[in-house]
């Protein structure tokens, strides 16, 4: 029930996808400084490493270059700076998370990985209204579940939105 991986994540671990329950949805779970996050495990192609990257010139600083992924050219986003969470010094448990997005491959850095959670629709509250770099656009609600709560993000509305990650790989 949910996606196969085992930390640390000293190089790559693809992701094997289980059917989930029809009346739930399951989330990987990744850090953001002292926030929980959770994604549509769905979205989620593999976990990497990080590893260097090669510089994009003139790119956004939250774009931190390119990698080449078995012959797919992958943009590289921080998380932290793109959305404005400060910068943060990569360690042993920052991972790139390799998202497939329909007809585009991204992979984004983040603290860490934690696990994945399968939520039911009454542990999923509607996104609040507030502003800044993370709008409710970019939300599918916040989830609790033994006493955490996970902010969970549209990751493809938060990175279709972006033209500058788009033009990366151009």
């Amino acid at each position: 029930m949910g996606v196969l991986f085992s930390p640390p994540f000293s190089n790559t671990y693809q992701m094997t996808h289980h059917t989930s329950d029809a009346s739930g949805q399951e989330f990987l779970v990744f850090t953001l400084g002292a926030e929980e996050y959770g994604l549509d495990i769905l979205k989620v192609q593999e976990i990497r490493g990080y590893e260097k990257v090669t510089h994009i010139a003139n790119a956004p600083a939250y774009i931190k270059g390119v990698i080449d992924l078995r012959g797919v050219i992958v943009p590289i986003v921080d998380m932290r700076l793109r959305l404005n969470l400060g910068r943060a010094d990569y360690n042993q448990q920052t991972v790139v998370i390799i998202l497939n997005l329909g007809e585009r491959v991204v992979g984004m850095v983040v603290d860490s990985v934690s696990d994945v959670l399968a939520l039911g629709p009454d542990q999923i509250s509607p996104a609040p209204k507030f502003g800044g770099a993370m709008t409710a656009e970019y939300l599918t609600g916040l989830g609790t579940v033994d006493g955490r709560m996970l902010i969970l993000v549209d990751i493809e509305t938060l990175m279709a939105g972006d033209e500058s990650i788009q033009a990366a790989v151009a």
